[in-house]
């Protein structure tokens, strides 16, 4: 039995618009415009699957007046990988992205303050052998997911799923809000890779783009001016990757800000369609709205109602302003702890000033609490740590000790810590958007070395998940040995758990080394020789390595 099922188009200063599809072997199905701008037109339809498009009368000055274009719907959930038609499923006469059945919306998953996330290229992270795909797809991410619950992290990011133009991209210019990336599979296979990262107690933070859209977007051959800034909104902003929202336009008709609307609209459907549990909002410095992103994180609130959720900006450079609770954020990138902690790994310099701003965000204007900063060594616009070590002619034991003492400080210093794909095991790609397929190199885990660092991450991870202290904002320096570039820190909270960390970035193996002013005298562990010590009037006195820290935790 057939049903009516409407499609309509938001296309209110238009002349025409019609509707073609499987359904009507391509030809014209003509539709009628309303009071508020739709044009609309119900075709009866038998459950299944069918294609369509839209034609429309462009008002885009990049097009011949009022001339007749072919468009996908804006709106559409799902795309063809190969004609790119737009993709309708009926089922009881209903409309529906698939038939998926989420099995595992009732386990716990951690608070934003427990996190420890790992960001992901699905294309690049992991390609089974013997499939003929040349890139990865979420079903590869899914035969991972043992291995990265082992490795302990709790939270994926995945940079942009939504399509975007080209065989080979990241998502930054996305064309369909949407609708995902075909190329890594279909609607269902994304929804399973996500429930089985709630199977597994690990939350899945999706990488966004609210800014601007890719120059294929239908948005633009509808009504440039009607969605977009007509020029650049910031002439001098050396970055521009696409036509930009314009989140100002007003519809006085209409009484609406569409691209507001639109946006909101995207929000809720990832949540409410795909259960995600946070959203990393990219290059918020151009979109340059704040009005418009308080909307926006209201959005989220409503659609996600008591599950725990992490709005995250990305702000380059820093703009602390933007977190709560002077701003609508949850907490940002902070971009500073990698440009601090690298040149110490490197051996370029060093600045106690600079590395204390590093490990204690409020010093640099973030506010009080451990979710307010996302820290990392690395992330998908930075070098990776070998590929720098490396061209430091800084190699082999030398390379890993260094990785390690980064990796100590990123589990311990105030903010969510966040690994990029590789990193836990010493991953030496120098990863470059214009080159196809850089699969992580998962042989490297074979290698002793190798093996042994993701060992440490693992250990590491563990611990920051594990013990209260490092889950707290709560952070003092109590030692400051510049002059031999030696520092140590405290971590608590209020139930009695203590972490404090002594760093040694020297060349110098230290032998009886003194540290004062322990916090308390008794029995620590420390973590990374795995040995028991007796602080006796608030002293302690250790061997040091160069370029090592150590992990003393309070039993």
């Amino acid at each position: 039995m057939s049903s009516s099922i409407e499609f309509k188009l938001l296309v209110p200063y238009n002349k025409g618009a019609a509707l073609i599809g499987s359904f009507s072997d391509w030809q014209e199905v003509p539709m009628e415009k309303d009071e508020n701008g739709y044009f609309r037109t119900n075709v009866d339809l038998e459950d299944g699957v069918y294609h369509y498009k839209f034609r429309v009368q462009s008002k885009s000055w990049s097009n011949e007046p009022d001339e007749w274009v072919e468009i996908i719907d804006p709106y559409i959930t799902e795309l063809t990988p190969d004609t790119k038609n737009g993709v309708v499923r009926i089922k009881e006469g209903e409309r529906l992205v698939d038939t998926y059945v989420w099995q595992h919306d009732d386990k716990p998953l951690p608070a934003n303050h427990e996190l420890v996330i790992y960001e992901l290229l699905v294309s690049d992270f992991y390609h089974r052998e013997g499939d003929n795909e040349k890139r990865g797809q979420y079903q590869d991410v899914i035969a991972k997911l043992d291995y990265l619950q082992e490795l302990g992290i709790n939270a994926i990011e995945l940079m942009p799923v939504n399509e975007a133009p080209g065989e080979y991209n990241w998502g930054y210019t996305p064309t369909y809000f949407f609708a995902p990336q075909p190329n890594y599979g279909s609607t269902e296979d994304l929804k399973q890779l996500i429930d089985e990262c709630h199977a597994r107690g690990i939350r899945v933070i999706l990488d966004q783009l609210y800014n601007h859209s890719s120059e294929e977007s239908p948005l633009l051959q509808i009504d440039r001016d009607y969605w977009y800034y007509h020029d650049r909104h910031h002439p001098d902003d050396p970055f521009y990757w696409g036509p930009e929202f314009n989140y100002n336009h007003y519809d006085e008709h209409r009484d609406a800000i569409p691209a507001r609307d639109f946006m909101k609209a995207v929000v809720r459907f990832w949540i409410q369609e795909y259960h995600i549990d946070g959203i990393r909002y990219d290059a918020l410095k151009q979109l340059d709205n704040r009005d418009f992103l308080n909307e926006l994180i209201e959005e989220t609130k409503n659609a996600v109602f008591s599950k725990p959720f992490y709005n995250i900006g990305e702000h380059i450079p820093e703009n602390p302003d933007l977190i709560s609770p002077n701003g609508p954020m949850d907490g940002c990138w902070h971009d500073n702890f990698y440009h601090q902690i690298i040149p110490h790994l490197l051996g370029d310099e060093f600045n106690l000033e600079q590395l204390k701003q590093a490990l204690e965000p409020k010093q640099q204007g973030y506010p009080e609490g451990i979710t307010k900063a996302i820290t990392y060594l690395s992330n998908h616009d930075q070098k990776r740590l070998m590929v720098q070590l490396g061209e430091h002619s800084i190699l082999d034991d030398a390379a890993f000790k260094r990785a390690k003492l980064g990796v100590v400080l990123l589990m311990t210093s105030v903010g969510a810590p966040m690994l990029w794909m590789g990193e836990e095991f010493g991953e030496r790609t120098d990863i470059n958007v214009d080159e196809k397929n850089q699969q992580l190199e998962w042989s490297l885990l074979e290698n002793e070395r190798n093996g042994g660092l993701f060992e440490y991450y693992k250990g590491l991870i563990a611990l920051r998940k594990q013990n209260p202290a490092l889950q707290t904002g709560n952070l003092k320096f109590f030692h400051d040995g510049s002059d031999g570039k030696v520092f140590a820190y405290e971590r608590w909270n209020d139930q009695g758990s203590r972490v404090f960390v002594i760093v040694n970035f020297s060349e110098q193996y230290l032998e009886g080394y003194q540290v004062p002013d322990i916090p308390e005298n008794g029995t620590w562990h420390e973590w990374t020789r795995d040995y028991d010590v007796q602080a006796e009037d608030n002293q302690l006195t250790i061997d040091m390595g160069e370029y090592e820290a150590q992990v003393f935790v309070w039993q």
